[in-house]
């Protein structure tokens, strides 16, 4: 344990690691010094790192550099597959989370690698397997939402009162009200500590709650209700604004569902 209270954890005698997981029950923020693939053939999860989240599921893996604090937050039940990598034979060099296209052989290879385990006689295959993953490996082109929370105290209160429920329309006049401050204050204090106006916070928080929710195969028009858009089109537009596409072309270009990625 650090003294910052993150876990770091060393995988340095494991190969891969499957954990089930089911919804509330994820990792806490923890670290080793393996680079880490994971992926998920089901089901769906989100890795938290660094203020942004990653969505993990059939058409899409993550890679993590060694040494990143992460946290892993499952949306639904499922079995999560990691493959870990000392730095100093893995010839990629990502230095940030990258999301790597997961369909065609992608995941039945990630699957074979897990299934291998780490007993005797594997080397070999092992070193076969994971040399065709690495030019097999391509990384997709996302975008993160930024959800820095502030830490005034009314600002903080805010936020996490639109983190509980994205589908909250009170503007800052109203939330100025129930606060006693100005609305001219609280959009200061937004701004200054998360480096975005009240609006775009609230949207990126909006659209970072969606995408679990995508990402599981809800229709457009529910996930919109469910985070506060009065109709899908409006909620298409603001995804295509700040993602660059639309939630079919997000996940339709990497073969899953009409749906979506990151807090």
């Amino acid at each position: 344990m650090t003294n910052s209270g993150r876990i770091t954890i060393s995988y340095e005698t494991r190969a891969s690691i499957v954990i089930p997981l089911t919804p509330g029950a994820g990792l806490p923020t923890h670290s080793h010094p393996q680079h880490q693939l994971t992926w998920v053939p089901t089901g769906l999860l989100t890795m938290a790192v660094d203020g942004s989240q990653w969505v993990v599921q059939r058409s899409r893996a993550l890679w993590l550099p060694g040494g990143v604090d992460h946290a892993v937050l499952p949306g639904s039940s499922c079995a999560m597959l990691s493959l870990y990598f000392e730095p100093y034979e893995c010839p990629l060099h990502w230095a940030a989370p990258t999301v790597l296209d997961a369909t065609g052989p992608v995941g039945p290879l990630l699957s074979y690698l897990v299934e291998l385990g780490d007993g005797p006689g594997v080397a070999d295959r092992r070193a076969r397997a994971t040399a065709v993953l690495w030019d097999l490996m391509k990384p997709l082109s996302v975008t993160t939402l930024p959800t820095i929370l502030p830490t005034d105290p009314l600002a903080l209160r805010i936020a996490l009162a639109i983190r509980q429920d994205p589908a909250d329309s009170r503007d800052l006049a109203d939330w100025g009200r129930e606060l006693g401050a100005s609305s001219r204050t609280l959009s200061r204090r937004f701004r200054a500590e998360t480096g975005v106006s009240f609006t775009s916070w609230r949207t990126f928080q909006r659209l970072s709650a969606a995408l679990p929710l995508l990402g599981a195969g809800q229709p457009v028009a529910r996930v919109a209700r469910a985070v506060g858009y009065g109709s899908p089109s409006a909620f298409v537009a603001a995804f295509r604004r700040e993602i660059g596409a639309t939630p079919a072309a997000y996940f339709g270009a990497s073969g899953a569902g009409p749906a979506l990625t990151p807090p």
